[in-house]
């Protein structure tokens, strides 16, 4: 019995290992690949017809400001469409009810999509506003995102200037960033996510994360890989990861920027994590067979399975702990073995926190040294708590659990 707990204990170290591994992999490629300011694409002079779709659900305190964000876009009236897809229950359909007959007043196209089903969420609602427009590209903008009026220029230049790309991805930036520790400790992990994870993917070309809004799709992407999917809670990495195996590419921008808003209190955060997890989870039970018999290099390979993959450190993290309690518990002490690797594996996860949050936190221009550790010093707590908080749930998810998607509620702070 002390045996097969020590080989639980060796698993887990071993899986957590393996999860430092890829962020080491980023922080090398931060370190070698040369310093680049991109070159901006030509300007465009034949703007395409562009659909703007805004999916909400139950959020009234931002659906008339994002309405008027998209409506701000510098794009010519008669090539633009926005679709809010509202599948709500409460006040938000007739706040906006009233913001679509004052744009449409205007002259800005506005539909206001109304359908008598939530079924499959999200993804259902994008698929069944694509069925109402053929426009052959279609941006994405949850409830709360801002863009500045630019912003489609700037995003659809990039597109234009690669045929290959399935999508464009925009850097997100967090209005309510500062507001309290937790959205601190939350904008230095996305800071990381961004700056680093998905800047070097995209730069070494393998596949990175749409993050769900603040992008561009190109409608012949979509519906060659068989368009928008409500089998997981994850429907834009796997839209990702089906059009990367037809051969499609993405583009990734740090600028122009989108600005969204972040879970201001635990409970939200929490269920946020839960479905991006679970839905991670899912996306991996879906797709890494295809992904592993496909002809992408390994490094893709490696990258994208440890990327689905990276929710299990939750719960192997508990089971692991709890493992090496009854190991010394059994043995009587800690094995010389296990205190070597738990050195190791403290030395290893403070250089994967330091490396991935430092250089985003600086490049950025966040604040002060001694802002960003008191930052720091709070993410190994709050990824402690989420291993509590979601474990349950991701092994469910991993047994092919199917869960409700849940927003996470918006305020407009």
């Amino acid at each position: 019995m002390l045996f097969v707990v020590d080989l639980v204990v060796v698993f887990s170290l071993a899986v957590q290992f393996a999860i430092a591994g890829y962020f080491l992999y980023l922080l090398y490629w931060l370190a070698n690949l040369p310093s680049v300011v991109p070159a901006a694409p030509a300007p465009i002079s034949e703007p395409p017809r562009v659909l703007v779709q805004i999916p909400v659900y139950n959020e009234p305190l931002v659906v008339e400001r994002a309405l008027l964000a998209a409506a701000a876009l510098d794009w010519p009236l008669d090539r633009l469409t926005i679709q809010l897809l509202d599948d709500s229950t409460d006040i938000t359909s007739d706040i906006a009810v009233h913001a679509v007959t004052r744009l449409r007043r205007e002259g800005v196209a506005v539909e206001h999509v109304r359908r008598t089903e939530r079924s499959g969420f999200k993804a259902g609602a994008l698929a069944a506003g694509m069925a109402l427009c053929d426009a052959p590209f279609i941006a994405v903008f949850d409830a709360d995102f801002v863009p500045p009026a630019d912003w489609l220029r700037r995003a659809m230049a990039a597109m234009l200037a690669s045929p290959e790309a399935a999508f464009v991805q925009t850097r997100i930036e967090w209005g309510n960033g500062g507001r309290n520790w937790l959205t601190r400790a939350q904008r230095l992990m996305q800071d990381a996510h961004f700056a680093v994870e998905q800047d070097i993917r995209a730069r070494r070309s393998v596949p990175f994360q749409f993050n769900g809004t603040g992008g561009i799709w190109r409608r012949a992407a979509i519906e060659e890989a068989g368009g928008w999917s409500h089998d997981t809670l994850s429907e834009d990495l796997d839209l990702v990861l089906r059009t990367h195996l037809k051969g499609w590419t993405g583009v990734f921008l740090m600028e122009p920027h989108v600005v969204g808003e972040l879970p201001q209190k635990i409970d939200a955060f929490s269920a946020q994590q839960s479905r991006w997890s679970k839905g991670f989870v899912q996306v991996a039970r879906k797709l890494l067979g295809p992904i592993w018999k496909s002809d992408w290099s390994a490094e893709a390979k490696f990258v994208t399975t440890v990327q689905l993959g990276q929710q299990l450190v939750f719960p192997v993290l508990l089971v692991g702990a709890a493992a090496l309690g009854l190991s010394i518990l059994g043995h009587g002490h800690l094995l010389g073995g296990y205190r070597f690797c738990l050195w190791l594996w403290l030395v290893t996860m403070l250089a994967v926190l330091v490396g991935m949050t430092w250089g985003a936190y600086r490049r950025l221009g966040r604040g002060s040294v001694v802002d960003y550790v008191a930052t720091a010093a709070s993410v190994p707590a709050l990824i402690i708590y989420l291993a509590f908080a979601n474990a349950g749930a991701i092994v469910g998810a991993g047994f092919g659990k199917k869960t409700e998607f849940n927003r996470t509620p918006k305020t407009g702070g």
